[in-house]
């Protein structure tokens, strides 16, 4: 391998930062909270500012936009004492500071299951394994409600994917109520491999199944009795089946056809975010 591919070859790795706003103007992120963190610690504007490496100008126009833009302030002055006075957090600046760390923290571990799973290229991106979610079902699609209709005593929910694709799920009232199904929230569509049928030529024919998503088979890996089927759909994303090998021969399924799969709406499971 030459250089340049062991170069190419080098893992990738994520990195991020978070950021408070109001509005459409940044109140602040990690470097204005460490200034925070610094004048709770020193007491002092001018140990504070030297502490986080910037100026006592620039460490009070820091302050002021933050003052400004929180509402009140969040950090004051105290006039007086043996030492001429001091600058300290107020009670709602400390408050703010508590949960900006406590947020970060979160952020950081998040990064760091992203990082772990996520950007190897050679494996697909699933939503749940970063979620560190177990689930038998192998397909998975993240989406958002676009229609939850009520019935009797089932309730019928639309999920709309990324790439514009709708999946119909039945759900009984109470699993709907207990999840809290709504439009524009997020939620996972699961199907198992073995309850997605694969068809070709069907223009023109009318099925019972409420689920069709077409594309353009990507793979087939045989087996010795049923063969994987994955059909990369139209506007991104794949889904597998498993077919027998009788039907990957008697429909001559190969890498590169148009395909359609099939799936009925009982045979999706929702899942929604905790």
């Amino acid at each position: 391998m030459t250089a340049h591919r062991r170069k190419l070859r080098r893992r990738l790795g994520l990195q991020g930062s978070i950021w408070i706003s109001v509005g459409d103007e940044a109140l602040g992120g990690s470097e204005r909270f460490a200034l925070l963190h610094a004048i709770a610690r020193e007491g002092s504007i001018t140990r504070a500012a030297k502490a986080s490496g910037v100026s006592y100008k620039s460490a009070w126009q820091a302050i002021d936009a933050m003052n400004a833009l929180a509402g009140e302030p969040l950090v004051e002055r105290v006039v007086g004492g043996r030492g001429g006075g001091s600058t300290r957090l107020t009670a709602r600046g400390q408050q703010l500071l508590d949960r900006f760390a406590q947020i970060d923290a979160a952020h950081r571990r998040f990064l760091h299951l992203l990082d772990d799973r996520s950007v190897d290229l050679d494996h697909p991106f699933s939503l749940l394994a970063v979620l560190n979610m177990k689930t038998s079902a192998r397909n998975q699609f993240v989406g958002t409600v676009t229609s939850v209709h009520a019935g009797a005593v089932n309730d019928e929910v639309q999920i709309t994917l990324p790439g514009g694709q709708r999946i119909v799920a039945v759900v009984t009232q109470e699993s709907a109520q207990s999840m809290g199904l709504r439009t524009k929230m997020t939620a996972i569509a699961l199907v198992k491999a073995s309850s997605v049928l694969v068809a070709t030529d069907l223009e023109g024919a009318k099925v019972s199944s409420r689920n069709q998503l077409a594309g353009t088979i990507s793979a087939v890996t045989p087996g010795t009795v049923n063969a994987e089927v994955v059909i990369d759909i139209e506007g991104g994303g794949s889904i597998a089946a498993i077919v027998t090998e009788r039907s990957v021969q008697s429909l001559g399924l190969a890498a590169g056809q148009r395909a359609v799969a099939l799936f009925k709406a009982s045979s999706v499971i929702v899942a929604v975010p905790a």
